[in-house]
Protein backbone atom coordinates (compact mmCIF):
# COMPACT_ATOMS: atom_id res chain seq x y z
CA UNK A 1 0.00 0.00 0.00
CA UNK A 2 1.53 3.35 -1.06
CA UNK A 3 2.50 5.76 1.67
CA UNK A 4 0.38 8.86 2.05
CA UNK A 5 2.32 12.07 1.53
CA UNK A 6 2.51 14.63 4.30
CA UNK A 7 0.49 17.07 2.20
CA UNK A 8 -2.25 14.51 1.60
CA UNK A 9 -2.34 13.63 5.30
CA UNK A 10 -2.72 17.33 6.13
CA UNK A 11 -5.58 17.70 3.63
CA UNK A 12 -7.30 14.69 5.16
CA UNK A 13 -6.88 16.06 8.66
CA UNK A 14 -8.26 19.45 7.62
CA UNK A 15 -11.25 17.77 5.97
CA UNK A 16 -12.09 15.94 9.19
CA UNK A 17 -11.73 19.16 11.20
CA UNK A 18 -13.97 21.10 8.81
CA UNK A 19 -16.73 18.48 8.83
CA UNK A 20 -16.52 18.15 12.60
CA UNK A 21 -16.77 21.93 12.97
CA UNK A 22 -20.08 21.79 11.12
CA UNK A 23 -21.37 18.77 13.03
CA UNK A 24 -20.64 20.10 16.51
CA UNK A 25 -22.41 23.36 15.70
CA UNK A 26 -25.42 21.45 14.40
CA UNK A 27 -25.66 18.80 17.11
CA UNK A 28 -23.45 19.79 20.04
CA UNK A 29 -20.03 18.44 20.90
CA UNK A 30 -21.34 15.62 23.09
CA UNK A 31 -23.53 14.30 20.29
CA UNK A 32 -20.80 13.84 17.70
CA UNK A 33 -18.92 10.54 17.78
CA UNK A 34 -15.54 9.77 16.24
CA UNK A 35 -17.07 7.36 13.67
CA UNK A 36 -19.62 10.01 12.67
CA UNK A 37 -16.97 12.70 12.28
CA UNK A 38 -14.77 10.45 10.19
CA UNK A 39 -17.70 9.24 8.07
CA UNK A 40 -18.73 12.83 7.34
CA UNK A 41 -15.26 13.33 5.85
CA UNK A 42 -15.59 10.11 3.81
CA UNK A 43 -13.25 8.09 6.03
CA UNK A 44 -13.43 5.11 8.34
CA UNK A 45 -12.81 5.61 12.04
CA UNK A 46 -9.91 3.17 12.02
CA UNK A 47 -7.52 5.86 10.85
CA UNK A 48 -8.56 8.43 13.44
CA UNK A 49 -5.52 8.12 15.69
CA UNK A 50 -3.16 8.68 12.78
CA UNK A 51 -4.43 12.26 12.74
CA UNK A 52 -5.58 13.12 16.28
CA UNK A 53 -4.43 12.26 19.78
CA UNK A 54 -7.98 11.98 21.10
CA UNK A 55 -11.58 13.00 20.49
CA UNK A 56 -11.00 16.02 22.76
CA UNK A 57 -8.12 17.05 20.50
CA UNK A 58 -10.39 16.90 17.44
CA UNK A 59 -13.21 18.81 19.13
CA UNK A 60 -10.87 21.60 20.22
CA UNK A 61 -9.42 21.93 16.72
CA UNK A 62 -12.89 21.90 15.17
CA UNK A 63 -14.08 24.59 17.56
CA UNK A 64 -11.04 26.73 16.79
CA UNK A 65 -11.72 26.31 13.07
CA UNK A 66 -15.34 27.40 13.55
CA UNK A 67 -14.29 30.57 15.37
CA UNK A 68 -11.64 31.28 12.73
CA UNK A 69 -14.32 30.99 10.06
CA UNK A 70 -16.31 33.76 11.80
CA UNK A 71 -13.27 36.00 12.17
CA UNK A 72 -12.33 35.53 8.52
CA UNK A 73 -15.87 36.54 7.49
CA UNK A 74 -15.62 39.70 9.59
CA UNK A 75 -12.25 40.59 8.10
CA UNK A 76 -13.67 40.06 4.62
CA UNK A 77 -16.48 42.49 5.42
CA UNK A 78 -13.92 45.06 6.53
CA UNK A 79 -11.81 44.55 3.38
CA UNK A 80 -14.80 44.51 1.02
CA UNK A 81 -17.46 46.76 2.58
CA UNK A 82 -21.04 46.06 1.45
CA UNK A 83 -22.85 48.71 -0.56
CA UNK A 84 -25.90 49.20 1.65
CA UNK A 85 -24.52 48.96 5.18
CA UNK A 86 -21.39 49.57 7.16
CA UNK A 87 -19.34 46.40 7.85
CA UNK A 88 -20.48 46.38 11.49
CA UNK A 89 -24.15 46.81 10.57
CA UNK A 90 -23.90 44.10 7.91
CA UNK A 91 -22.29 41.67 10.32
CA UNK A 92 -24.93 42.27 13.00
CA UNK A 93 -27.70 42.08 10.42
CA UNK A 94 -26.52 38.70 9.16
CA UNK A 95 -25.93 37.44 12.68
CA UNK A 96 -29.43 38.36 13.86
CA UNK A 97 -31.20 36.89 10.86
CA UNK A 98 -33.58 33.97 10.43
CA UNK A 99 -31.03 32.49 8.02
CA UNK A 100 -28.38 32.31 10.74
CA UNK A 101 -30.90 31.02 13.26
CA UNK A 102 -31.91 28.19 10.94
CA UNK A 103 -28.40 27.10 9.86
CA UNK A 104 -26.33 26.59 13.01
CA UNK A 105 -23.89 24.28 11.23
CA UNK A 106 -22.59 27.22 9.21
CA UNK A 107 -23.01 29.75 12.00
CA UNK A 108 -21.33 31.21 15.02
CA UNK A 109 -19.61 28.81 17.40
CA UNK A 110 -20.07 31.22 20.32
CA UNK A 111 -23.83 30.62 20.23
CA UNK A 112 -23.83 27.01 19.02
CA UNK A 113 -21.34 25.69 21.60
CA UNK A 114 -21.96 27.95 24.60
CA UNK A 115 -23.81 25.30 26.59
CA UNK A 116 -21.24 22.62 25.74
CA UNK A 117 -18.37 24.82 26.90
CA UNK A 118 -20.19 25.82 30.08
CA UNK A 119 -20.68 22.17 31.05
CA UNK A 120 -17.01 21.24 30.71
CA UNK A 121 -14.40 21.73 33.39
CA UNK A 122 -12.02 24.71 33.21
CA UNK A 123 -8.78 23.73 31.55
CA UNK A 124 -10.28 21.13 29.23
CA UNK A 125 -9.41 21.46 25.52
CA UNK A 126 -12.96 22.42 24.53
CA UNK A 127 -13.35 25.09 27.19
CA UNK A 128 -9.89 26.48 26.47
CA UNK A 129 -10.58 26.67 22.72
CA UNK A 130 -13.99 28.26 23.33
CA UNK A 131 -12.52 30.96 25.57
CA UNK A 132 -9.78 31.75 23.05
CA UNK A 133 -12.40 31.95 20.31
CA UNK A 134 -14.50 34.37 22.35
CA UNK A 135 -11.52 36.65 22.85
CA UNK A 136 -10.81 36.67 19.12
CA UNK A 137 -14.47 37.38 18.33
CA UNK A 138 -14.60 40.34 20.71
CA UNK A 139 -11.37 41.72 19.26
CA UNK A 140 -12.63 41.29 15.68
CA UNK A 141 -15.92 42.99 16.48
CA UNK A 142 -14.15 45.91 18.11
CA UNK A 143 -11.77 46.21 15.13
CA UNK A 144 -14.45 46.50 12.44
CA UNK A 145 -14.74 49.90 10.75
CA UNK A 146 -16.69 52.13 13.14
CA UNK A 147 -14.36 50.73 15.82
CA UNK A 148 -16.06 50.11 19.13
CA UNK A 149 -14.67 50.33 22.64
CA UNK A 150 -14.06 46.90 24.15
CA UNK A 151 -16.97 47.29 26.58
CA UNK A 152 -19.29 48.10 23.69
CA UNK A 153 -18.08 45.09 21.71
CA UNK A 154 -18.63 42.85 24.76
CA UNK A 155 -22.16 44.21 25.19
CA UNK A 156 -22.94 43.79 21.49
CA UNK A 157 -21.69 40.20 21.45
CA UNK A 158 -23.66 39.36 24.60
CA UNK A 159 -26.84 40.74 23.03
CA UNK A 160 -26.27 38.95 19.73
CA UNK A 161 -25.46 35.54 21.20
CA UNK A 162 -28.24 35.71 23.79
CA UNK A 163 -30.86 36.68 21.21
CA UNK A 164 -29.74 33.92 18.85
CA UNK A 165 -29.79 31.28 21.59
CA UNK A 166 -33.32 32.24 22.66
CA UNK A 167 -34.54 32.47 19.06
CA UNK A 168 -33.28 28.93 18.37
CA UNK A 169 -34.69 27.56 21.62
CA UNK A 170 -38.22 28.89 21.09
CA UNK A 171 -40.67 26.61 19.30
CA UNK A 172 -42.95 29.61 18.65
CA UNK A 173 -41.78 31.13 15.34
CA UNK A 174 -43.30 34.50 16.17
CA UNK A 175 -41.53 34.71 19.53
CA UNK A 176 -38.32 33.50 17.91
CA UNK A 177 -38.49 36.27 15.35
CA UNK A 178 -39.25 38.81 18.03
CA UNK A 179 -36.02 38.00 19.86
CA UNK A 180 -34.02 38.65 16.70
CA UNK A 181 -35.93 41.83 15.83
CA UNK A 182 -35.60 43.21 19.35
CA UNK A 183 -31.85 42.63 19.32
CA UNK A 184 -31.52 44.29 15.92
CA UNK A 185 -33.49 47.25 17.23
CA UNK A 186 -31.38 47.47 20.41
CA UNK A 187 -28.20 47.41 18.36
CA UNK A 188 -29.66 49.87 15.81
CA UNK A 189 -29.20 47.57 12.84
CA UNK A 190 -31.21 48.94 9.93
CA UNK A 191 -32.31 47.34 6.66
CA UNK A 192 -29.91 49.36 4.59
CA UNK A 193 -32.15 52.40 4.09
CA UNK A 194 -31.50 53.94 7.48
CA UNK A 195 -34.86 53.16 9.10
CA UNK A 196 -33.39 51.00 11.86
CA UNK A 197 -35.96 48.19 11.79
CA UNK A 198 -34.00 45.47 10.00
CA UNK A 199 -35.73 42.76 7.99
CA UNK A 200 -33.51 39.92 9.18
CA UNK A 201 -33.66 37.96 5.94
CA UNK A 202 -30.56 39.08 4.11
CA UNK A 203 -27.77 36.64 3.44
CA UNK A 204 -25.65 39.09 1.52
CA UNK A 205 -24.12 36.48 -0.80
CA UNK A 206 -26.71 35.86 -3.50
CA UNK A 207 -26.64 32.08 -3.16
CA UNK A 208 -24.37 29.22 -2.18
CA UNK A 209 -23.76 28.41 1.47
CA UNK A 210 -25.58 30.61 3.94
CA UNK A 211 -23.66 33.78 4.80
CA UNK A 212 -24.65 33.40 8.40
CA UNK A 213 -22.49 36.10 9.98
Amino acid sequence: MPRVSRAEAERTRNRVVDHTARLIREKGADQVSVPEAMAAAGLTHGGFYRHFASKDDLLAEALTAAFTERRDAMEQLADQPPARRTPRAEFLHRYLSELHRDHPGHGCAAAALAADAARTEPGTPLRTAYTAGLRDLVDALAALPEPAERQEALADLSTMVGALLLARASQDPDLSGEFLAAARHRLAVGDGDGDGDGDGDGDGNGGGEPATA
